[in-house]
């Protein structure tokens, strides 16, 4: 996903845990965030919490799969910009990122 986000023109930095996103964040600026809800170490939600005491005004998109819908209506309630059921086509999550960068 990275890499097709790439080659749109999209910077991406891709971090493999939630730790590393938030260890990420720590030391660098971003325009949003994409957000699984199922990473190994640390549940998505958890994640979208630290993010928003960090960075508050910073979208976060999760992506999420077709069985936890309810976790991503939470995000939602937990400040999450939109989500997206996995697999997602590109161009709509560009889109996404787009509408969250812009707004």
């Amino acid at each position: 996903m990275s890499k097709r986000l790439g080659r749109r023109g999209v910077r991406v930095t891709p971090v493999a845990s939630g730790t590393e996103a938030i260890r990420v964040l720590r030391g660098s600026d971003f325009d949003a965030a994409i957000l699984d809800l199922k990473l190994e170490d640390m549940d998505g939600i958890e994640i979208l919490h630290i993010f928003k005491k960090m960075v508050p005004d910073m979208p976060v998109i999760m992506l999420t799969g077709h069985g936890s819908e309810q976790a991503a209506r939470e995000g939602m309630q937990s400040g999450a910009f939109d989500y997206l059921l996995k697999p997602c086509e590109l161009e709509e999550l560009l889109d996404k990122v787009h509408k969250a960068v812009g707004r």
